[in-house]
C-alpha cells in the first residue's frame, strides 16, 4: 500500500485518513495539522522523509502566480527543505489542471454560467486557473488579493491589473510571515468578516475554503461556493448561511474533501515520481480518474 501524507499547517481538528483503491492500487491518504506551528511541520516531515510516498504541503502555499511568472514564499521553502527523499508539493500544480478542468466540465454539464455571473475569487494570484477558467466562462469578476491577503480595500477586476500590480507586490510579499497573509492554525476556524459587501454582491463565491471561513458573513443567501478543501462541519456551515450550492473541486473521501496539495500528492505518488509533474502528465492522469466536481444542494 502506497502512503500519501499531507502535512499542514492548519488546526489538527481538521485530521482526516481514508484508504482508497484507485486503478487497482491502495493508497493510504492522511492529513496531518500543526495548529500553525512550522517547526512541528519541519518535524513531521523529517520524520517521515523516506517513510511515505509523497507529501502535500498544507495550509500554505509554496507558490504565488502573477499569470506568466511564479514567486516563492520564503517560509514554506524551509519547510520543504526538510524533504529530502519523499517528494511534496503545494497543490499549486492541480490548481492550474484540475480547477481549470472543474470549470470547464460546470460550463459544459451545468448552467451555473447560462448567463453572466458576479464572482468573487478570493485570490487570483493562488488559483490562477480557476481565475482563467472563470473569465472564460463569462463571469464578471472581482479578485480579493488586496482584500484578504493585505486588507487594503482595492478591488481588482482584471488579471491583466493583478499580473501588473503582482509583479510589484509579490517579491515583497513573499518575504513576510506565512501568518500575516493567510489564516494559519486556529485562525482557520474562526469567522472575522471582511468586506462582506462583495460577498453579497456575488452570485458566485469561489478559492480557499479557509479564506471563505474567516471571512465570509453570516449570511450568503443563494450563493454557489466553489471551493475544495471541506468537512462535514465547513458544510453545515454554508448550509447555516443559507448558501444554496456547494461545488468542491476534489473529491468527497469518506465525508469530506481533501486539499489540493494532497490530491497532487497522490498523483505524483501514482505516478511513481520523485518530482512535481508536468501539467499534460497532471491532465493524463485526471483523465484516467475520471475525475469530475462533487456538487452539492445545500438549500
Amino acid at each position: 500500500m502506497k502512503h500519501v501524507v499531507g502535512i499542514s499547517l492548519g488546526s489538527s481538528s481538521r485530521d482526516h485518513v481514508v484508504t482508497i483503491n484507485l486503478l487497482g492500487e491502495e493508497y493510504k491518504i492522511e492529513r496531518l495539522g500543526t495548529d500553525g506551528d512550522m517547526k512541528a511541520m519541519v518535524d513531521k516531515i523529517t520524520e517521515l522523509d523516506g517513510k511515505v510516498d509523497a507529501f502535500g504541503l498544507g495550509g500554505m502555499d509554496l507558490y504565488i502566480y502573477a499569470v506568466d511568472r511564479r514567486y516563492e514564499f520564503r517560509d514554506a521553502r524551509r519547510i520543504v527543505k526538510a524533504a529530502q527523499k519523499t517528494p511534496i508539493v503545494d497543490g499549486s500544480g492541480l490548481k492550474n489542471t484540475l480547477e481549470r478542468r472543474a470549470i470547464e466540465y460546470l460550463a459544459e454539464h451545468t448552467d451555473l454560467f447560462a448567463r453572466p455571473r458576479k464572482a468573487l475569487l478570493m485570490s487570483a494570484m493562488d488559483r490562477l486557473g480557476m481565475a482563467q477558467a472563470l473569465e472564460q466562462a463569462g463571469c464578471i469578476m472581482t479578485y480579493g488579493d488586496f482584500f484578504f491577503t493585505l486588507n487594503l480595500p482595492i478591488p481588482l477586476h482584471s488579471l491583466h491589473t493583478i499580473a501588473a500590480l503582482a509583479r510589484i507586490i509579490a517579491p515583497v510579499v513573499c518575504q513576510l510571515p506565512f501568518s500575516l497573509v493567510y489564516p494559519t492554525g486556529k485562525k482557520q476556524t474562526e469567522n472575522k468578516p471582511r468586506y462582506s459587501k462583495y460577498f453579497l454582491e456575488a452570485d458566485i463565491i469561489a478559492g480557499d475554503f479557509h479564506f471563505i471561513r474567516r471571512y465570509m458573513p453570516a449570511e450568503l443567501p443563494g450563493k454557489t461556493i466553489i471551493t475544495n478543501t471541506v468537512t462535514r462541519e465547513d458544510i453545515n456551515i454554508l448550509q447555516n448561511s443559507k448558501a444554496k450550492t456547494l461545488v468542491t473541486t476534489t473529491p468527497e473521501m469518506e465525508g469530506r474533501s481533501f486539499g489540493t496539495n494532497v490530491i497532487e500528492a497522490l498523483l505524483v505518488c501514482m505516478a511513481g515520481s520523485n518530482r512535481e509533474l508536468k501539467e499534460e502528465e497532471y491532465n493524463r492522469l485526471l483523465d484516467e480518474l475520471n475525475l469530475v466536481p462533487r456538487i452539492v444542494a445545500l438549500n
